[in-house]
């Protein structure tokens, strides 16, 4: 199974705006579906049924290419 990034949105450095939905990317940054994803949870479930395994963000401001940025989904 490849990987996919579930990306908070929006991407600000202040911490007082609140997450309103999440991504699911590549590596590259492209979408792999067009959908917004109100939970986690959601996208995680979502990249699972097509068969990726999922990585969340252990940080606000995420670089794909930091490994200490994600982490495995529960």
């Amino acid at each position: 199974m490849s990987h996919v990034y579930i990306e908070p949105r929006p991407s600000v450095r202040k911490e007082e705006i609140a997450i309103t939905y999440y991504d699911i990317e590549y590596d590259n940054n492209k979408p792999v579906t067009n959908l917004r994803y109100k939970t986690q949870k959601e996208a995680i479930d979502v990249a699972r049924k097509l068969g990726f395994t999922p990585l969340v963000a252990r940080v606000r401001i995420t670089n794909k290419r930091n490994p200490e940025h994600w982490r495995f989904a529960d």
